[in-house]
């Protein structure tokens, strides 16, 4: 093969290979480079990082075991942090669209914190002496057991410091509304017809407990992501490393992410399957439909501000229209609709992905990995984003309470005392001549003006 002054010729196990000359990866990177020109879409750097992570217990665990040099094991040690801490985040550039189970990822971090240790030990980048990437930084480990932990470990750190937090940042935000729209009563609606009223305030608790339960449920999915495939090897049988190690490599990770990360009691689902992966999609789903909702609600409330509901007021950010002066449209709502669409349609690629558990290993990781940390990063950003640019300037117009004395449904609570059918006379002739309720029940029955202003009273229908 022919080599000019940009490039650096490496060897592996199948031959020699072109690497540019400044790259600390290896052959077996810039073979996946070459195999896999799908796209432009990489790994999130946490999914590097928690790589790293697994890196960096393995060299300490192997040399707790005795079982590795000390200063090799150090070496490595120093240089994963080195990736923990994004300080080579370009060196990693296989596509997601790769090899199933992730191997040419794994490798590609192999190969970097490899050449990192060598370069600070004083020998040649990519000569792999005195540390090989596959001997030494892979040292009791498979991809097909560290790519789904890495998946799991990732997942984790993302939800505990980006997505938890800004769910109950929204959460807060909403109750805060919640309690600020309290007295202000306006007419409820079900099947976008007027129903009983009900309070501003108690909408938005509705909003609020949305939140507060897919919290939950999301802080359940992390039991499962906290059992990890690592111990596993190439098949879960733990072939070729020691029978110690998994459980020395979680003791590291759970001091390192502060969560319990733990060894499986079953490593053959755990290779298998993304059960836990397609099981917390689901939650982060259930999550998106609740904010496609919450969003959709806002939108509509604060429609008009002539022709439409108009019974809040969202908080102005930017020009609506190009061609319509004054026109102000409802954005951080929309985009936060949009980034529920997309999250609706990672789930359904990760739901694929998991079928794909074909005998001992399943062979969509990577696809599946992106498609997770994306929908947790794009809904903590706009969850964040929807409670500080719209939810906390909201504020009411009186279009709400105004329409309650002008609503039919206040007729329900007639119902008990003059029978259904005569109250639904009521309000179909209130609907008729355009009267309210309360005029009509003052033609149609005997019953004192007082008690009807009681019976109608909107206060108490709530």
């Amino acid at each position: 093969m022919s080599q000019n002054s940009n490039t650096r010729i490496e060897k592996d196990s199948m031959g020699s290979f072109e690497v540019p000359s400044t790259a600390y990866y290896g052959a077996n990177t810039m073979r996946a480079v070459v195999n896999f020109p799908i796209s432009s879409l990489k790994f999130q750097r946490v999914f590097i990082k928690s790589l790293a992570q697994i890196k960096k217990a393995a060299a300490l665990t192997n040399l707790d075991l005795g079982l590795i040099d000390k200063e090799i094991a150090n070496t490595i040690s120093d240089s994963a942090q080195k990736v923990i801490d994004g300080d080579y985040d370009d060196q990693f550039v296989v596509d997601i669209f790769q090899t199933g189970s992730g191997t040419s990822t794994n490798m590609n971090v192999n190969e970097v914190i490899a050449n990192l240790s060598i370069e600070s030990l004083g020998g040649t980048v990519g000569s792999k002496v005195p540390v090989h990437p596959n001997d030494h930084v892979n040292m009791g480990q498979s991809s097909n057991d560290v790519i789904p932990t890495a998946i799991h470990i990732s997942a984790i750190d993302s939800i505990i410091n980006e997505l938890i937090p800004s769910i109950e940042q929204l959460e807060n935000s909403l109750r805060q509304k919640s309690d600020e729209f309290k007295d202000i009563i306006k007419t409820g609606r079900t099947h976008l017809q007027d129903a009983t009223p009900i309070t501003l305030g108690q909408e938005f608790l509705g909003f609020a407990g949305q939140m507060q339960r897919s919290n939950s449920r999301i802080k359940d999915g992390l039991n499962g992501l906290s059992e990890v495939a690592l111990g596993g090897t190439a098949v879960g049988t733990g072939i070729n490393t020691h029978n110690k190690f998994a459980e020395r490599v979680c003791t590291y990770l759970s001091q390192w992410t502060g969560h319990g990360i733990r060894e499986t009691d079953n490593h053959f689902q755990s290779q298998s399957t993304l059960d836990a992966v397609v099981h917390m999609s689901g939650a982060l789903k259930t999550l998106a439909v609740s904010i496609m909702k919450i969003s959709n609600d806002i939108r509509w409330l604060g429609s008009g501000p002539r022709a439409g509901f108009g019974e809040i007021e969202l908080p102005e950010v930017q020009p609506g229209s190009s061609i319509m002066p004054g026109k102000v449209n409802p954005v951080i709502a929309e985009s936060t609709a949009m980034v529920a669409a997309q999250v609706i349609g990672n789930d359904v690629t990760v739901s694929i992905a998991g079928q794909s558990g074909n005998f001992e290993l399943n062979v969509m990781m990577p696809v599946a990995a992106f498609n997770l940390l994306q929908s947790i990063e794009l809904l903590s950003n706009s969850l964040k984003n929807l409670a500080t640019q719209c939810v906390d300037g909201i504020t009411p117009t009186q279009r709400g309470p105004e329409m309650v004395e002008k609503g039919l449904a206040i007729v329900t609570t007639l119902v008990p005392i003059i029978g259904y059918d005569k109250a639904a006379a009521i309000a179909k002739k209130a609907q008729k001549t355009g009267k309210t309720i309360r005029e009509v029940t003052l033609e149609e029955t005997d019953l004192d003006p007082s008690k009807i202003d009681t019976i109608l009273d909107p206060a108490k229908m709530i």
